[in-house]
């Protein structure tokens, strides 16, 4: 058996992990830093001034204003039966994406509905940055390679199940478990993070 045959199973049953990793995402952890008493929590129930929130991440499209982004999170997809859990973020096909935090880049992944993809972890692994429909890579990008905050890390495309017509970013945040994986972690709204950044 040849070693592309030999993954083949794995590689078909990705989609159901992710699936049933996706399905038991509902509750939020507590966040590491806990929220004075009485104050409230943001509708994604992490206390976005805890570790992430003190991050102040950048606008992942390079010379894109923060008056461009929709919250598109809580948007349905497949017919209503989940919600987004991301931002689409439009934007002229090819304009550079960068890096919205320092870190590293945990995966470049192909997918049949993010297409070109990375994963970026931030320095401490407690967080996921999701880049995907990328027209492509940058240049000489690869697993493991430090990351700077405005470092390009891709461009604006259409790749995996985007609208030919729609060039965007589709832009998630969430936070890892324990075993770090960049397949299995709990999203939340990167909208009112990016919305307060400067």
């Amino acid at each position: 058996m040849t070693p592309a045959a030999a993954l083949r199973p794995a590689l078909l049953a990705l989609p159901l992990l992710l699936l049933a990793a996706a399905s038991g995402r509902k509750h939020a952890p507590p966040s590491a830093t806990p929220a004075p008493a009485g104050a409230p929590l943001p509708a994604s129930g992490i206390d976005l001034r805890g570790t992430l929130g003190n991050r102040r991440l950048s606008m992942p499209i390079l010379g894109l204003p923060q008056s461009a982004l929709k919250d598109t999170y809580e948007e349905g997809r497949g017919g209503g039966r989940r919600k987004h859990e991301a931002l689409d973020i439009l934007a002229p096909r090819g304009s550079p994406v960068v890096a919205v935090d320092d870190g590293f880049v945990a995966k470049l992944f192909l997918s049949v509905p993010g297409g070109i993809t990375v994963y970026q972890f931030d320095p401490t692994s407690t967080w996921c940055y999701y880049y995907a429909h990328l027209d492509r890579w940058a240049e000489g990008l690869r697993e493991g390679q430090t990351l700077r905050r405005g470092d390009v890390v891709g461009y604006v495309g259409t790749t995996g199940n985007a609208p030919k017509d729609a060039p965007h970013l589709h832009f998630a945040v969430s936070r890892l478990g324990p075993e770090r994986r960049w397949w299995v972690s709990t999203p939340i709204d990167p909208y009112p993070i990016l919305a307060s950044s400067s």
